[in-house]
């Protein structure tokens, strides 16, 4: 029994599915979903994220936390989390440049949030000489100061798409055609949530909602703004959602989302307005809405490119080149991916950003 089927089957005995609801089952059904099943980073797999070009991006993000951490007064105990954390990659990266932090590692309690069991097993060895913690909601984050990194963990959060009818939505749905899965829409209906999208759009807009990453940045702010700390998150996407966006990939490329349940990711850009305004509402301040390119450059990526290209020649140096391209020019990942950070009122902003 193949994903396909179970959902063609669900989809006969309910009716149509929410993009949400599709997304949930591809990513995460217990013995069909795409992360409960594979490693998915890497050339070997679908997608490679920013950790994986470069040790450069980790350490970068590890040192800009430390530094959070300094300005807060170095707090004896605090939680250092990082939400989805791939192969464990990015924190190994943290952890191995903040090792001459004094006191920085003595006072952290690593917490990783990961859903994939296959992911867990492999950072369980990439972090044994840290002695991580996992956790499987942010709720159980600790009541400590916490300095949390999110890098593209809130593109993969399932959306819901709705399509503007006049002055009502339309919820774009997965249902059935000629025996495959298609997209339809359900019913004209107002949408509380969109009441104030009408103001920006029009007759046949598609606007997406992602309701699960509310809560979860509240989690975070909340924590962050009763205890201090400071949060990045880093992803694609921009600071208004207008437009189509979910998409797949298979073997790093482009597929069609709907061909190919639980053997592609899914994801959509990330909505950073609610985001930020969930991080107020919980007494959190927040950046300005900063390119990954620009962040980085500002962390000092091109005198650590430097650094590390000295003993460098031929194919290793020209990889270390195109790593540093890649992570920062604007037309690659420097502008796609944008960076959002939080902090105390009361706290300096995290290095690399601006209010």
């Amino acid at each position: 029994m193949t994903l396909a089927n179970l959902l063609q089957a669900r989809i006969a005995q309910d009716g149509p599915m929410s993009v949400a609801d599709y997304m949930t089952e591809c990513l995460l059904h217990p013995t069909l979903g795409y992360y409960s099943t594979r490693d998915p980073l890497g050339p070997q797999g679908d997608f490679i994220t920013a950790p994986e070009i470069s040790q450069m991006f980790g350490e970068l993000i590890g040192l800009s936390l430390a530094q959070c951490w300094i300005d807060q007064g170095r707090p004896g105990r605090f939680t250092l989390a990082e939400l989805g954390p791939g192969r464990g990659t990015l924190m190994a990266d943290m952890l191995r440049a903040t090792q001459g932090v004094d006191g920085f590692h003595p006072a952290a309690d690593i917490v990783l949030l990961e859903a994939s069991p296959t992911l867990r097993a492999i950072q369980a060895k990439t972090l044994d000489a840290y002695a991580p913690r996992w956790i499987t909601s942010v709720t159980d984050l600790p009541d400590s100061p916490l300095f949390l990194v999110a890098n593209e963990f809130f593109d993969a959060l399932p959306i819901r798409q709705f399509i503007r009818d006049d002055s009502d939505w339309r919820e774009r749905l997965i249902g059935m055609k000629d025996e495959s899965l298609a997209f339809g829409l359900g019913p004209r209906s107002p949408q509380i949530a969109l009441k104030n999208r009408l103001e920006d759009t029009q007759d046949g807009d598609l606007v997406e909602l992602c309701p699960s990453a509310i809560p979860i940045i509240t989690v975070i702010a909340g924590r962050i703004a009763t205890h201090g700390g400071a949060g990045l998150i880093l992803d694609y996407g921009d600071w208004h959602s207008l437009g189509d966006t979910f998409q797949a990939l298979h073997a790093h490329k482009p597929i069609d989302p709907l061909s190919s349940p639980g053997q592609a990711d899914l994801t959509a850009h990330v909505d950073f307005e609610p985001l930020a305004s969930a991080a107020r509402a919980a007494g959190c301040a927040h950046s300005r809405l900063t390119p990954q390119g620009v962040f980085l450059e500002r962390l000092g990526i091109t005198a650590r490119a430097q650094a590390l290209a000295k003993p460098l020649s031929g194919s290793k140096l020209e990889a270390l080149v195109a790593a540093h391209r890649r992570l920062t020019h604007p037309e690659e990942m420097g502008n796609l991916f944008k960076v959002l950070g939080l902090y105390p009122s009361y706290a300096a902003l995290p290095p690399g950003l601006e209010s």
